[in-house]
């Protein structure tokens, strides 16, 4: 106890220290990316002060499952179906097609042995990671934020799918019929919780806000769990259990922006176990194989922009017509690191994946999230910047002609 406490302590400092100097320094650097060098730094193949064990792995789990239940509770319709929905579906199936041939071509020269998982990690896009962001740019509402929630969902959500059925241990039939076994539960599970969420139970939910009861949030976290347990008992990811409680919850309460409920598990995921799971990722990167094949890290850099942000440039010109804008939108959906982290876990203690290819996946994942957004959004600054500079221009011209 005394050593697990010890190594949460040292979580804690880089989950509060981080925020707190990217703050005071004014640096628009992904926070996450920085946890993860922290737990890197600190953990096995660095300082050596953060110890794994079964607590912190279960806290880590759990910062895993409501980072993609809070993924899941923000997605709406208008993101997954109509325009946004097609365009979406049709950009991941393309990114599906390349990172198969890719996977297949870097399996027949050496380079991997896990085609399957490559395929899967190459077409992934980081909407939880990034979501906070658009949230404080209030961008969720905008064109942009709508198309991103759309590609954003089918780049979660498909892998998982595919995590669930490919990776699993069971045979193909199996694991499909599990799958859907676990579906058909999960939807009977939203119809019953909505059927019976009468006026009567929700005023109680909603007086449960403001005392110690907390009612809404206890259901929401009892749901959460209940779909992890389930989902890992059945020999499924439990990340697939959290992000379809997340659209069952978005279902029953409507708007999750303004949502209390929303607000306050948000509080519990980011204020204490998403960072625990990001800093555990760092700690069980193994920075010393990454540092011996860089350029492996490098390629697969390159293969998310290739092959995740590439068809959506040429895909979505006519739906976002300003080039530094799809820029930025296709960059945004080449991040990749929530679903890659998972898989990794998965095919490297399953023997499928070796660690060095591993820890190069989560790196080039790590990179993505902290250098693609902020490409793009300087993209997206300097051609603001420009329009101000044209617009004083014009009104400086305006006022000498008047004169």
């Amino acid at each position: 106890m005394t050593q697990t406490l010890t190594s949460l302590v040292w979580i804690m400092a880089i989950a509060g220290f981080v925020p707190l100097v990217l703050g005071l320094l004014h640096w628009r650097v992904a926070s996450v990316a920085i946890m993860l060098a922290g737990g890197a730094a600190l953990g096995p193949f660095g300082l050596n002060l953060i110890h794994m064990d079964d607590a912190i792995s279960l806290l880590a789990a759990l910062g895993l499952g409501l980072l993609f239940f809070l993924a899941g509770a923000e997605i709406d319709r208008r993101a997954i179906s109509g325009l946004s929905g097609r365009l979406a579906a049709i950009g991941w199936l393309l990114s599906l097609g390349l990172a198969a041939i890719t996977a297949l071509v870097l399996a027949q020269i050496g380079i991997i042995s896990d085609g399957i998982g490559y395929t899967l990690a190459l077409t992934s896009t980081a909407l939880g990671t990034l979501l906070p962001t658009l949230r404080d740019t209030n961008e969720v509402k905008t064109p942009f934020g709508t198309f991103f929630l759309g590609a954003g969902a089918w780049g979660e959500f498909a892998p998982l799918i595919g995590i669930a059925i490919l990776l699993s241990a069971q045979t193909l039939w199996r694991a499909s019929a599990t799958l859907v076994a676990f579906l058909i539960f999960a939807v009977i599970l939203g119809i019953v919780l909505t059927r019976f969420a009468t006026p009567a139970i929700r005023r109680v939910m909603a007086a449960g806000h403001s005392n110690s009861s907390q009612t809404a949030v206890r259901f929401t976290l009892l749901m959460i769990i209940l779909l992890l347990a389930l989902a890992e008992r059945s020999g499924l990811d439990l990340v697939l259990g959290a992000f379809i409680a997340g659209i069952i919850v978005r279902r029953l309460i409507g708007d999750g922006d303004h949502s209390h409920l929303i607000v306050k598990v948000e509080t519990i995921g980011f204020g204490f176990l998403i960072p625990i799971f990001f800093i555990v990722s760092g700690v069980r990167l193994d920075m010393n194989a990454v540092v011996h094949a860089p350029m492996l890290v490098l390629s697969l850099i390159v293969l998310l922009v290739v092959v995740r942000g590439l068809p959506q440039w040429f895909l979505y010109r006519s739906v976002l017509p300003d080039w530094r804008e799809r820029t930025r939108f296709s960059l945004y959906v080449a991040t990749g690191l929530p679903v890659i982290i998972a898989l990794v876990a998965i095919e490297v203690e399953a023997g499928a994946m070796k660690p060095l290819n591993g820890s190069a996946l989560i790196c080039a994942g790590v990179i993505s999230v902290l250098v693609f957004p902020l490409i793009g959004d300087m993209l997206v600054r300097r051609e603001s910047r420009s329009r101000g500079v044209n617009a004083l221009q014009n009104d400086a011209g305006g006022h000498s002609s008047v004169e």
